[in-house]
């Protein structure tokens, strides 16, 4: 494996790649005054502001929490957009900054902190930003491997005892599950250094859980399987042509699933990764490619009409078939999230995304769809249901007040009705994933409650939100809001006690 793992990391034009060239910095200060600017009008944009640093209080609850409802809600997003007067021009570029949620006992008590990589302790003695982002070409300093580069910003894992911040191009930094500070990199395997390890892992029954890395324009997969003590047991490189960016997978019974959207690799040394990657959705379809659990092996890839993906639900053995969800989004999305860096909030326009269900046919080799929700984001399932059949699925959407659809919905999907049990917050807030926390022992996918944040940008307030799962319509039992803003984080897990 330490051959191909040298082959991997140097066969790709990941984010490392980007420092090789010189020049100048390309974050600049006309994006932080334009963002500043915009801010001043519209509060909305505060979601995207920079955190000053640790942060720590209990939350005023409001409502009733569940008094079986114990444990620490983890999550992780970016938090540092500026240094030295220069603003990134994509919100995945931000440092991240882990928190904790501590709930129980009737009370909520929050934590947050950034995780100290390399890259955030260098760039913070320098007072500047040094090294390549993925939305913003930087070249100050060379860069060693991937995780020179690690922002550690797209969730919060607790597995066998620790906690881990996961940033797709890059390794697991482990933090302290109380304190969030941190640790240090995680290497699983001696010949996995610096490898890869994606941002949504997919825990198994047994307690254990599937990964896998990839290195855009590398036209290879890294699959691991780990078990519940946190071993490598197996691992394989996928040969995967005209490979780009994969974000998230599911696991069924019998297989891996990957969607591979249409981008071409541009080889420009000048640009970011975000602009290396250009649309082709004229000329390619969307592609399902589907490996076998038991071999590690390409089994069989299908074609689908030609959309961007950032997140899929789960997956499922049907007979002869693999069904999973996905949110498709229209087009090339990945200059969306760029738009509020410079004071510009993101138009969701209608029908430009939409969850569906994608059924794969393995005797016909085709893949059919059924739509179940419009605009949409971060689909979630009951844990005890992941590689399993299931029923229900979150996930957030939009209630189309104003001019700007941002998510403010949360939504719980019956996958074979199609109706949704739903709820708007309404104008002024902006909503955060949301996942499915069962009671102890349920099998019932919503015998247990819906657990997320929202923020109030009205009031610069960050919320912690508990709905009965079987009754979401009802609104929120409980609302836990701090006397502060934290971070917008893009995922995280509760961890029951």
């Amino acid at each position: 494996m330490m051959n191909q793992r040298r082959q991997f990391l140097v066969r790709g034009i990941g984010l490392a790649a980007l420092g090789a060239s010189t020049g100048p910095a390309l974050a600049d200060s006309e994006t932080s005054r334009r963002f500043h600017q915009a801010l001043e009008r519209n509060p909305r944009l505060s979601v995207y502001a920079d955190s000053s640093g640790e942060q720590a209080g209990a939350a005023q609850v409001w409502g009733s929490m569940p008094p079986d409802l114990n444990g620490v809600f983890y999550r992780n997003g970016p938090g540092r957009f500026e240094l030295g007067g220069e603003r990134y021009h994509h919100w995945f570029d931000g440092d991240g900054f882990a928190q904790r949620w501590q709930v129980g006992g009737g009370q909520a008590v929050h934590r947050g902190r950034f995780v100290m990589t390399k890259k955030f302790e260098e760039e913070s003695r320098a007072g500047r930003f040094l090294y390549p982002a993925f939305g913003t070409r930087i070249a100050r300093r060379a860069v060693k491997n991937n995780d020179s580069v690690n922002v550690a910003n797209t969730n919060l894992l607790p597995f066998n005892g620790a906690v881990y911040a996961l940033w797709e191009g890059g390794s697991a930094i482990e933090l302290d599950p109380e304190t969030l500070a941190t640790r240090g990199v995680k290497t699983w395997r001696a010949d996995l250094k610096a490898m890869p390890f994606s941002a949504h892992p997919k825990m198994d029954p047994d307690g254990g859980l599937w990964n896998f890395g990839n290195a855009p324009g590398g036209d290879q997969l890294a699959v691991y399987r780990l078990n519940a003590a946190g071993e490598v047991t197996r691992s394989a490189l996928v040969a995967v042509p005209r490979l780009n960016m994969v974000h998230d997978f599911v696991v069924s019974g019998r297989h891996l699933i990957f969607l591979v959207p249409p981008y071409a690799m541009r080889a420009d040394a000048g640009l970011s990764l975000a602009e290396r990657m250009r649309w082709d959705g004229g000329a390619r379809p969307l592609r399902a490619v589907v490996i076998d659990k038991n071999t590690l092996e390409l089994r069989q890839v299908f074609e689908l009409p030609a959309r961007s993906v950032f997140h899929l639900g789960n997956a499922f053995e049907d007979g002869g078939c693999t069904r999973l969800d996905a949110v498709l989004h229209e087009g090339d999305v990945l200059p969306d999230p760029a738009l509020p860096m410079r004071g510009d909030m993101r138009d969701y326009r209608e029908g430009r995304s939409a969850t569906v269900q994608i059924t794969l046919d393995y005797a016909s080799g085709r893949a059919r769809e059924a739509r179940l929700f419009g605009v949409s984001e971060f689909p979630r399932v009951a844990p005890q249901v992941v590689s399993a059949r299931h029923r229900r699925l979150v996930v957030l959407g939009a209630d189309g007040v104003g001019k700007d659809l941002i998510l403010n919905t949360v939504n719980l999907i019956d996958t074979d009705s199609g109706k949704a049990d739903s709820y708007a917050f309404g104008a002024g807030w902006q909503v955060e994933e949301h996942v499915l926390v069962p009671r102890r022992g349920a099998r019932a996918e919503t015998d247990g409650y819906l657990l997320g944040v929202a923020q109030d940008t009205r009031r610069g307030q960050t919320v912690l939100t508990v709905f009965d799962a079987h009754n979401i319509k009802a609104g929120p039992r409980a609302l836990a809001r701090l006397s502060y803003r934290a971070p917008v984080c893009f995922h995280g897990n509760f961890l029951a006690t």
